[in-house]
Formats: structure tokens, C-alpha cells, sequence
């Protein structure tokens, strides 16, 4: 089933694909026209500076690919590029974004598609845009269906796709090695390097440039990305350096093969040049391959860019910059709406815009939002927002970010006037929309952040949202967590105490489990405590602090019964005592482990804010309640074993030996009062109250087991 969106209020998106999805929808996006059709095109611009056109071109996108691992482990969220803008600089920014590359997707998933003729016509003669409207709706059924299904189409096209063109990078570099040219004219001819000169030179690398521009897509699909903190970066990189190599490679190949002036005119460059030194293969064998493998690049890109364009009215729906019905989350579990929508424009653009010039005009736009996202990495970390803790951070900031704005305005100034136009018409349809239907959002972006460094306007709203996406992040750890709630201590007060004595106490008892001395853990708790405490409201607080030379996390919970059970006012002037405080959650982590700390901290915040928590602890009466009432329902499972009911079979059997679901751990028993972690080896006895904690379908299952009718001895 869908999981709520605790920030929206609609659903998010399952976490199904791996690292080699990443790599998948990254490399199926970049090859396409870049390599199968504009190799020829660019050649007749430069000359066989082409070569090094596509070399330059993918060094240049480094700053983008960089800054968008980081937003995109910071914050890995359906939309992408959408969320990106309009968390770092506002809605606004984020309605032009996320609208403008919506359309740039549409555009070119669209002519990707319609670019399959070129290569169909090779062997059949196909009607072109009939056969590109048949693929988008296949390719839209196969969405809906699912994004693990439409994923695993993308593996097996980009694995054929990679398979071929390795194939033929390397047969290609033996024939020029050995002399071989295409028949009919003088081949690897590689003066005047650059025909047009410098000018000619920069311009083809605007060309290019676009064609890795398909690099970032997979930022619009990192809500559904498993470990986006290693996945997402790994992925962009391996598929970066698998494109830079074959693009190079190839494109050399092509201009070593066939003649300069076949080369300029020629539509299927591939092709051609695979036909001169696959002619060892029998069947034409070699050719058919090279079609084969256009076929899948241009498939990939196609259903790439139907699932990475679907995810922004998506987002935007979520944030109410578009009708709420974009939002919804269909019974596969999937944005279907949006999907239905964004195949429909594809169909519109196949059918109704011209052929050319289109996606060309689209990738000026993109360049644009390149440079915002840079942009926005330096106002993120400007910002200084506590909770913005990407899981990998760009190099060389803020170097690399200030080369990424001013690369894109650079190449949109080569790609002539039209592109210009076209660009700053979406911006302003953007803007119009903004205006016309979201202007009153009660959102700022983190910008405000950096403005309140001078004074000025900041949204706090945004670092709750921050911690909430730390919590979903943590999904993969959850059991972790539970572990760690499992395994605190719970001090109980009953009266006012001084809080530098509950500091102590709580000291005293971290101190043995660590070994490290009571004063350094109060000097760390007293330090700390005024911004934990602030940070967390609706009765609870959260002092922390982190340590060196530590392995793990510790925590020990204060269980106030009668309300205020610390007097703060003469320890810490800084916090609000006007209400009641029931909970303390002492935290103890790892100093060189900020990310899983800042999860941890938003995992508390977001159970302490919500609306039944503190009803559910101040009922609690012993430790085992206390931990269960900061257990998510559906995280954990209590069985009371007793004779005649369910939960019979459990008891005299080990730990060990229940036979639990995958991600299900015995994390608690209470035994004539007496509560214990039980270890792997401990029988379990009649009487004994077991509370069961892992991942949602494992508890959920158990529960379908034991239940039976509603007989005693489970509790939920």
C-alpha cells in the first residue's frame, strides 16, 4: 500500500529501484539522437574537433551531475528538479522549473521516439509518427502497471544498448587501427582539426552538451530510489563515465571510418560505419545489431522520460501548484494521473509539432535549469538550515557550483536567438501560472534561510519538512531505530526535579554503557540542550549530544507522570516552559555519523508531533508501554503467551527458533515484571509479554497469524 506523505497529506511512492535502476534510467536517457543521429550533424560544424567536443561536453557537466547528487540525497523526492528550485528558492522558481522541464521531457521523450524511424526505416518502411504514438502509450501502459516493471524494461534495454556499442567501440577501434575506411572516398582525414575555428568549436559543444543532459533525469525518481545516499551519486558517476566513453570512442570511430563529407550528411552515422567493419559477420549480422541497439536507445529514452516527466505534476500537485488530482497515488502505486497527462501531451507534440527544432528549443530551457540547481546548492549551505544533511556533498563547492551557473548561460548564448525566445516564453508561462493559481502558498523556500542571515524573512516550515524527508530517508534503517527505542533506559519521575540532576543521572547511566566519563556527557547534554529542546515541542525534548570515539547510538528516555517534571527556568532561560513537559529523549551518537543522528533526531521529532503520541505515553504505567508508545503502530506487535489462545505455539520455544518474517526482531520481554532484550538463545515462557518490532509486512503478517478471531494475547 501507499505510505502517507506526513508533509502533504498524499502519498509516496514505494522504493523499488536499485543502483543499477539509477544507472539504467541515467545511461538509457543520454543515448539516443546525441549518439545515433547528431554525431553527423555536429561533425559538419567543427570538423574532427567533434571528438574532443564530446570529451569537453561531458567534463562541462560535472558541476550539474554534482549538484544534483547532492539536492537529490539532501532531498529525495518525487519531482526533482521541481522540489529542488522551490524548496532552495521558492515556489515560484519552482512553478517556473518545474513546469518548463516538465515540457522539455515531454518534448524530447516525444521526438526520441519519433527518432526511431530513422533507423526502422533502415530494414522496413514504418509510418513514423503512428509507430511513435503506439510506443508512448505502451510505454505508458508499462508506467501505470508499475515502476519496478517499467524499470526492469529499462535494464534489459540499457543492457542490450551498452552491450552493442561496447561491441562496436571495440571492433571499431581494431578496424582503424588496422587501416579500414568506408568504400568511396578518403577516410580519417583528422586535418584542419577544427574547421570553423574556436566560434565552430564552441557552438558544436553546445550542441553536444544536451546530449548528457538526460544524466539527471533520475533525480525526478529519487523518492523511489532504495539508499539514494550511495545509489544516486554511484549510479550518475558510472553512468557518466559509461557515455563519455562511448560517445568519445565512437564518435572518433566515425571519423576515422567514413568520409568527411558522408560524415556531415549522413542521419544514421552508426550504422553506416558499422556496415564497413561488421562485414565479417555473417547474415549482416553487425549492421542489424547497430539497429537493434538504436532501437533500445531510443525505447530507453523514450520510457525513461515518460517516468522521470510523470513524477513533476506530481510534485506539484503535492505542494498545490497543481490540481490536487495529480497527486494521487493509483492502485499500482503509481502517479497514474500524471502519467496519463504527460503521455497524452507526448501524443500532441508527436501528431501536431514539426519534426525539428523543437527539442533543440527544449534543451535551452534545460541548460537554464542546470544553472538554478547550482544555484540552489549554494543557497541550501548558505542557508544553514540544521536539517539539511545530503548524503553526499558536491567536491570543490563553491567552485564547482559557481562553473555550473555560468557554463549553461555561456552555451545558451551559442544556440542563437530562437532558443532564447523560447526559453524566457516558458519562464513567463511559469510565472503566469504562479499568479494565476498558487500565489497565496503559505511556503517560502530555503532563500528566506539565507535572507535571515541579514535580517531578513525566513520559512521554518521548510526544516520541518527537511527533518520529515530525513525520516523517510531512514526507511531502509527503521528497524534500527525501533532497536534503538527497544534497548534505551527509561527513567521514571514522579516529582519537579532540578534539571541538572536528571543531566546527571542520565550521565551516569550512559557513562557505564560507554565507558567514558559522567562529566563529559553532562558538559555535552548541558551544551546542547537549549537548541534540542526548542526544536521539539507538544510536550517532549530532546537533548543530545555526539561523541568522539563511539560506534553507536545510545538513548535514554525520561518518563514524567504527573506533567512538568523538570524545573528548567533558572537552568536554561532559552526554553519554553509555559506548557507541560512529559518526555525527555536523551540522545547519545557517533560524531562522525551526522546523517544517521539527524535521521534519528527527525524520526523522534515527527512521532513526538503527532496527534495520539502523548496520549499514548503519559497512559504507559511501565517501560515496556513507555518504548511501545514511541513504536509506530504498524512497526510493532505485543503477544501475551498464554495457554489457549494463538500465541501457544510460542511458548517453551527460543528466540531463535520462532521462524520470524524477514526484518522481524523479538526486541522486548516482560517477565514477572522484569523487562529484558532478550538474546537469540532465551526461551520464552508462559505469561511472558513479547513485543515484536520490523518492517511493516513482517509485523502485519504476524498479526494475520496470531489474531485468529480476536482471541486474547495480541495486542496492537
Amino acid at each position: 500500500m501507499p505510505v502517507t506523505d506526513m508533509a502533504s497529506g498524499s502519498s509516496t511512492l514505494q522504493k523499488t529501484l536499485t543502483l543499477y535502476d539509477v544507472y539504467a534510467i541515467s545511461t538509457g536517457a543520454m543515448f539516443s539522437s546525441g549518439f545515433f543521429l547528431l554525431p553527423g550533424i555536429a561533425a559538419a560544424e567543427t570538423g574532427p574537433s567533434v571528438i574532443l567536443a564530446y570529451l569537453v561536453a561531458g567534463i562541462l557537466i560535472l558541476p550539474s551531475m554534482y549538484s544534483m547528487a547532492e539536492l537529490s540525497t539532501a532531498m529525495p523526492k518525487a519531482g526533482g528538479t521541481y522540489y529542488f528550485l522551490d524548496r532552495a528558492l521558492g515556489p515560484l522558481a519552482g512553478t517556473v522549473g518545474g513546469l518548463g522541464t516538465w515540457l522539455a521531457l515531454v518534448f524530447k521523450s516525444a521526438f526520441a521516439l519519433i527518432g526511431m524511424g530513422a533507423y526502422l526505416a533502415i530494414y522496413a518502411d514504418v509510418p513514423i509518427k503512428p509507430l511513435a504514438a503506439a510506443l508512448t502509450l505502451a510505454f505508458g501502459v508499462l508506467n501505470v502497471v508499475g515502476a519496478k516493471e517499467s524499470s526492469l524494461l529499462q535494464r534489459v534495454l540499457v543492457t542490450i544498448l551498452v552491450g552493442v556499442l561496447g561491441f562496436y567501440a571495440a571492433q571499431g577501434v581494431l578496424s582503424v587501427s588496422g587501416g579500414q575506411s568506408a568504400v568511396g572516398g578518403a577516410a580519417g582525414e583528422f586535418t584542419p582539426f577544427f574547421t570553423d575555428g574556436a566560434r565552430g568549436f564552441l557552438a558544436t559543444i553546445g550542441i553536444v552538451f544536451v546530449s548528457y543532459a538526460g544524466l539527471t533525469k533520475v533525480a525526478s525518481v529519487a523518492e523511489e530510489v532504495k539508499n539514494p545516499d550511495r545509489n544516486i551519486p554511484l549510479g550518475m558517476g558510472l553512468s557518466l563515465l559509461t557515455a563519455t566513453g562511448i560517445y568519445v570512442i565512437g564518435v572518433a570511430i566515425m571519423v576515422a571510418i567514413l568520409p568527411a563529407t558522408d560524415l556531415h550528411a549522413d542521419l544514421t552515422p552508426v550504422y553506416t560505419s558499422g556496415e564497413v567493419f561488421f562485414n565479417w559477420l555473417p547474415y549482416t549480422l553487425g549492421p542489424i545489431l547497430i539497429v537493434v541497439a538504436a532501437v533500445a536507445a531510443f525505447a530507453s529514452t523514450g520510457n525513461a522520460g515518460i517516468m522521470s516527466a510523470s513524477r513533476y505534476p506530481l510534485a506539484m500537485a503535492r505542494d498545490r501548484l497543481l490540481p490536487d488530482g495529480f497527486a494521487k497515488i493509483g492502485r499500482f502505486d503509481t502517479p497514474t494521473r500524471s502519467i496519463v497527462v504527460t503521455v497524452g501531451l507526448m501524443l500532441i507534440v508527436i501528431f501536431v509539432l514539426s519534426e525539428e527544432g523543437v527539442a533543440k528549443l527544449a534543451s535551452a530551457f534545460q541548460l537554464l535549469i542546470f544553472a538554478l540547481l547550482n544555484f540552489a546548492v549554494i543557497v541550501m549551505r548558505e542557508s544553514e538550515i540544521p536539517s539539511y544533511a545530503p548524503g553526499y556533498r558536491s567536491p570543490f563547492y563553491p567552485w564547482m557550483q559557481v562553473a555550473g551557473l555560468v557554463i549553461p548561460a555561456f552555451l545558451i548564448s551559442e544556440m542563437g536567438t530562437l532558443a532564447i525566445v523560447f526559453t524566457v516564453v516558458v519562464a513567463l508561462v511559469g510565472v503566469g501560472w504562479y499568479f494565476y493559481y498558487a500565489r497565496n502558498l503559505p511556503r517560502e523556500g530555503a532563500i528566506f534561510h539565507l535572507f535571515a542571515r541579514l535580517g531578513k524573512q525566513r520559512d521554518d516550515g521548510l526544516d520541518r519538512e527537511l527533518q520529515t524527508i530525513l525520516e523517510e530517508k531512514g526507511v531502509g534503517h527503521d528497524t534500527a531505530f525501533d532497536r534503538l527505542v527497544a534497548e534505551s533506559d527509561v527513567l521514571h519521575l514522579d516529582t519537579p526535579v532540578p534539571y541538572r540532576d536528571v543531566v546527571e543521572d542520565v550521565s551516569v547511566r550512559l557513562a557505564e554503557e560507554y565507558g567514558i566519563s559522567t562529566e563529559t556527557l553532562c558538559h555535552g547534554f548541558l551544551e546542547g540542550a537549549p537548541y534540542s529542546a526548542v526544536s521539539v515541542s507538544h510536550g517532549a525534548a530532546l537533548p543530545y549530544c555526539r561523541l568522539d570515539g563511539i560506534t553507536e547510538p545510545k538513548m535514554v528516555m525520561v518518563h514524567c507522570q504527573s506533567g512538568i517534571c523538570v524545573d528548567l527556568e533558572d537552568e536554561l532561560e532559552e526554553l519554553d516552559t509555559s506548557e507541560p513537559v512529559y518526555a525527555f529523549f536523551f540522545l547519545v551518537s557517533p560524531k562522525d555519523d551526522e546523517g544517521e543522528h539527524l535521521r534519528t533526531l527527525a524520526t523522534l521529532a515527527n512521532r513526538v508531533d503527532e496527534e495520539q503520541f502523548m496520549v499514548e505515553w503519559r497512559a504507559a504505567t511501565d517501560e515496556q508501554e513507555v518504548k511501545e508508545s514511541l513504536l509506530h503502530h504498524e512497526r510493532y506487535l505485543t503477544l501475551h503467551l498464554l495457554s489457549g489462545t494463538s500465541t501457544e505455539e510460542i511458548i517453551d520455544r527460543r528466540v531463535e527458533d520462532l521462524g520470524l518474517p524477514a526484518g522481524v526482531l523479538v526486541a522486548l520481554v516482560r517477565r514477572d515484571g522484569q523487562i529484558t532484550v532478550p538474546s537469540r538463545h532465551m526461551t520464552l515462557d508462559e505469561g511472558d509479554r513479547v513485543t515484536i518490532i520490523g518492517n511493516p509486512a513482517g509485523i502485519n503478517r504476524l498479526y494475520e497469524l496470531y489474531r485468529l478471531g480476536e482471541q486474547e494475547g495480541v495486542v496492537r
